[in-house]
């Protein structure tokens, strides 16, 4: 398999909620962010710019500043544990704007992962962080069910410091 090659069938598939391919672990985190539409727009380029990720001290190698299908990104956590990507979809709309990325050869998991920040009709502003994955690195598979517990708690300090930057105190 070469660097370019998704490393599971389903690219794009994300889009489609609570899909999840047999064999994979399906993980959905909405964090509420604010309301309005400065929150809206002021969170919406914090995704898409690679802003939240950097405010959450992961290291982000991008092709591009922003997000846009077939941008590559190496997310780098700890300095150690490097994780190549590629976005598959993006989405710009007046209530809704975000992207997903799958995995590439070498990441630690094998899966798709979006984020979305999305405006209701009563004006609150959320972010949705949802996957579909299973482990593909002997230490991610050794992790078992405490590898799905970081994923999960790396979502939630997305909304966290997504709000933080959007102006609000973090929630509990």
């Amino acid at each position: 398999m070469s660097l370019g090659e998704f490393t599971y069938a389903d690219v794009g598939a994300t889009r489609e909620p609570g899909f999840c391919p047999p064999g994979f672990h399906r993980m959905d985190v909405r964090t509420r962010i604010g309301e309005g539409h400065d929150v809206f727009r002021r969170a919406a380029e914090a995704v898409c710019t690679w802003e939240m990720h950097r405010a959450m001290g992961v290291g982000i190698d991008a092709s591009a500043d922003r997000a846009a299908p077939d941008v590559t990104v190496t997310v780098t956590l700890a300095g150690l544990v490097k994780a190549p990507c590629r976005i598959v979809w993006t989405v710009d709309e007046p209530r809704r704007a975000g992207w997903a990325y799958g995995t590439l050869p070498g990441h630690p998991e094998c899966g798709e992962e979006s984020f979305i920040v999305d405006r209701t009709g009563d004006g609150t502003v959320w972010l949705t962080v949802s996957a579909f994955s299973r482990a593909a690195s002997w230490y991610a598979k050794a992790g078992g069910p405490a590898t799905r517990g970081l994923q999960h708690a790396y979502a939630r300090r997305c909304g966290k410091v997504l709000r933080a930057l959007c102006g609000r105190a973090p929630e509990g």
